[in-house]
């Protein structure tokens, strides 16, 4: 079944290290919601014949939508779509917005998962995040969605200067104190123009050491294993039953339609994504309009993807989803990292050992069809 995301481009404040399309500035939220639905309303024909097994609300910072927001984009996704009855909803949300008012409300509009932006248990580290919350509301405001949600995850992030292996190891062991079902690790990176890149070319931040990254995912696969953790994907654990619908069908290739400016779709055949800018978004969708780039997919790139996406996950290369020549390519290319105890090989699989999970990226390009 095919999935929905909506992207809600609002912060609070802006975290250093991001460059997801956000706005710290919320004087055009409401009109941003209006031409949300709009949009809902025009792209109702992208997915023909699907029915919508995961709805998704992404960011920026969705909990900072009212309750409402949230019921009338799932309302309208409703009326519109083929949406199963045990679809999974889920809302990214930041623990400063935790309340009992809106995890019930979020409930009653039909959320049944929640995200949760955790990142980091200490102050000083959540201060250097510039995240809105502290330590305290993470750890309260955990507990509390617990009441309300038995399905949820958090985030959290390793790899940066301040977190000393020892202090990443208490991270971990608070977040299994909770015995949450799902977490998600994603380790410190200076994207292109980010206020985290541009302090580092400044000599004001210091570079992510590959080496501690390298030491500490391994340290949290192993950790996580030892407890029944399924290690899914590449930055996503789980306990049984509890993977994320959503996402997973993305790695697995199923269509999914992007609402919001930023969002990106798939049907199968090609790629496109909404302007990136919320004023040109609102101001289309006011006249009936809407704005994207489109890029039809050649087969060697629906194949790429297949490869990058697939290697990222637990299952791995299935074979016999390739064609003979491709087989033959990529088992020729896989050799030196089954020989270096990188990649594991079976008649019919191709998937990255506990080591080769560190170079993931690297070994996917190496594999992609010129």
């Amino acid at each position: 079944m095919a999935g929905i995301y909506i992207h809600i481009p609002f912060c609070k404040q802006a975290c250093p290290y991001c460059n997801f399309h956000f706005s710290t500035s919320l004087k055009r939220k409401n009109e941003l919601i209006a031409a949300l639905l709009k949009e809902t309303e025009l792209r109702k024909d992208y997915l023909p014949g699907e029915g919508i097994g995961t709805i998704y609300f992404g960011g920026g910072t969705p909990s900072l939508l009212t309750v409402s927001d949230c019921r009338l984009q799932i309302e309208k996704i409703r009326n519109l779509f083929p949406v199963a009855n045990d679809a999974e909803i889920t809302l990214e949300a930041n623990p400063d917005d935790i309340t009992d008012e809106k995890l019930n409300g979020w409930k009653e509009a039909g959320i049944n998962r929640l995200s949760i932006g955790i990142q980091s248990f200490f102050d000083e580290d959540l201060q250097w995040m510039n995240r809105a919350h502290n330590a305290e509301q993470a750890i309260n405001n955990l507990l509390l969605a617990m009441k309300h949600f038995k399905n949820l995850t958090i985030d959290l992030i390793y790899g940066y200067p301040l977190l000393t292996d020892e202090k990443w190891k208490q991270n971990i062991e608070k977040a299994l104190s909770f015995k949450i079902p799902h977490i998600s690790c994603y380790a410190l990176t200076a994207e292109p123009a980010t206020l985290l890149q541009k302090k580092i070319l400044l000599k004001k931040e210091k570079e992510p050491d590959p080496e501690k990254q390298a030491n500490q995912f391994l340290f949290l696969i192993d950790q996580l294993h030892a407890v029944g953790y399924e290690h899914y994907e590449i930055s996503s654990f789980s306990l049984p039953g509890f993977r994320s619908r959503h996402n997973s069908a993305y790695w697995q290739g199923i269509k999914y339609l992007g609402l919001g400016p930023s969002a990106h779709s798939y049907d199968g055949d090609s790629r496109q994504w909404n302007v990136s800018n919320n004023n040109i978004y609102i101001e289309s969708l006011k006249a009936n309009k809407l704005l994207f780039e489109k890029e039809i997919l050649t087969p060697k790139q629906k194949i790429n993807e297949y490869i990058m996406t697939s290697l990222r996950t637990i299952n791995g290369i299935e074979l016999n989803r390739l064609d003979r020549e491709t087989r033959e390519l990529i088992c020729s290319k896989i050799k030196k990292y089954t020989e270096r105890g990188l990649v594991n090989r079976t008649t019919d699989n191709i998937s990255l050992t506990r080591e080769g999970k560190l170079m993931a990226d690297g070994i996917a390009s190496d594999l992609f069809l010129d």
